[in-house]
């Protein structure tokens, strides 16, 4: 008797940027995997640049960026030392110069999101080609950060329906939503009140998909990419948050 030669099982169906778009919350190894066949990212950038040109509007309307400008002052006290020492007529001057810039830098927050998600791309490229012998496309390490990045979408729509139903008091658009440890530290203790900030749980969501899908796309255990991937995040949260105490 001879045995039944085994069927092989029949390639996955490809998916849509939308199906991917999707599976990246609710099937994420799904997603990632697609992404050997395409690696085409423009629907998460697209979606990454209107929720986050959405969230600075619905902020300017409800809260204003002077008063945004303000709230971001309350946390560099160096800073706002320097205004406080300006008679009226100059600090008024300068606060408009700044509320302008702030405004500005605001709207134009995606390109500098795209540049450092780009930026991000490179680094865990050459960290896993040049490190780990894998055989990644930049194009593929692009879009595992795009797809990583889209728990942001969540973030500011959650943000948006907070300042919807409430005062918006201190909002501040480098801190959004309370996602974070920050409302346990004390601002004034500049460095670890930084790292307080960025140890948020869209963050962690963000850092868990990257390493699923780096792993989908290599060789490379799970468990390794998940590392790579915190360290990295690790050494930018200590070296951003103490360049910015520095100066706070």
């Amino acid at each position: 008797m001879t045995s039944a030669s085994a069927v092989p099982s029949p390639p996955p169906e490809p998916l849509s940027q939308i199906e991917r778009v999707v599976d990246t919350f609710v099937a994420p190894s799904k997603a990632f995997t697609d992404l050997r066949r395409s690696a085409n990212w423009l629907v998460p950038l697209l979606l990454l640049i209107v929720f986050t040109e959405a969230l600075v509007f619905v902020a300017n309307r409800k809260v204003g960026f002077e008063k945004m400008t303000e709230n971001g002052l309350a946390l560099q006290p160096k800073q706002a030392a320097k205004l406080d020492q300006l008679s009226p007529e100059d600090r008024a001057k300068q606060m408009q110069t700044v509320v302008k810039f702030t405004a500005v830098a605001s709207y134009g927050s995606p390109v500098f999101v795209v540049v450092f998600l780009l930026i991000i791309a490179a680094v865990l490229l050459a960290t896993f080609n040049f490190g780990m012998g894998a055989e990644l496309t930049f194009n593929q390490s692009i879009a595992v950060v795009m797809y990583a990045s889209l728990p942001g979408i969540i973030k500011a729509l959650l943000a948006m329906l907070a300042l919807a139903v409430g005062s918006g008091e201190g909002f501040i658009l480098q801190n959004p939503l309370a996602s974070n440890l920050s409302g346990f530290v004390d601002p004034s203790s500049h460095l670890l009140y930084s790292i307080a900030t960025q140890v948020d749980l869209f963050m962690i969501w963000t850092l868990v998909l990257a390493g699923i899908g780096f792993a989908c796309l290599t060789k490379v255990k799970r468990g390794t990419c998940m590392a790579v991937v915190f360290g990295w995040w690790a050494a930018w949260v200590l070296g951003i948050s103490a360049i910015g105490a520095a100066f706070s």
